[in-house]
C-alpha cells in the first residue's frame, strides 16, 4: 500500500521499476541514464573498462550509470538494456562499485564498444545526414 501511495505522488517510480539511488556526494550534472547487462558478464566488463562509474547489481542485471542521452546515435545491442533515467526493472539493486573519481558516470563510448564485442555485434552508429563535405583547402 505504501508503494502504491508513493507511486501516486511521484516518489516510487513506475510500477515494476526501482530507482537507483545515486550517492549525493557525486554530482550528476549531465543527467543520468542506465545500461543493464546480464549479471554473468558483469565482472568481465568491470575488469576491462578503463574507468567505471557507479555500478548497481541485483541477481539478474548489473546497471552502469552513463550520462543522459548516451543512446543518441547508438544502438545498444541485446542483451544490454538501455534505460532513460535511473528507474530500472530490477529487484533490490545495490551499489557494488563506487567510482575512483568524483563523477558517477562510466564513459559511454568505451562501454558501448565493449558491450558490442560481448554481444558479437559490430558497433551501429546512426547514419550522418547526407550532404556535401567541403573540399579541403590547400594553402
Amino acid at each position: 500500500m505504501l508503494k502504491t501511495a508513493l507511486h501516486r505522488i511521484g516518489l516510487g517510480g513506475p510500477p515494476g521499476q526501482v530507482e537507483l539511488p545515486l550517492p549525493p556526494t557525486l554530482p550528476a550534472s549531465l543527467g543520468c541514464d542506465a545500461v543493464g547487462v546480464p549479471a554473468r558478464h558483469g565482472f568481465r566488463l568491470i575488469a576491462r573498462l578503463p574507468r567505471t562509474g557507479c555500478v548497481f547489481a541485483d541477481a539478474d542485471y548489473w546497471w552502469w550509470i552513463v550520462p543522459a542521452g548516451s543512446d543518441l546515435d547508438l544502438s545498444w545491442p541485446s542483451p544490454a538494456r538501455y534505460v532513460a533515467g535511473t528507474s530500472v526493472p530490477a529487484t533490490r539493486p545495490r551499489l557494488i562499485h563506487w567510482p575512483d573519481d568524483a563523477t558517477p558516470y562510466t564513459p559511454p563510448i568505451p562501454f558501448y564498444l565493449m558491450v558490442c564485442q560481448l554481444a558479437g555485434k559490430a558497433p551501429a552508429w546512426a547514419p550522418q545526414p547526407t550532404g556535401t563535405v567541403p573540399a579541403r583547402q590547400r594553402g
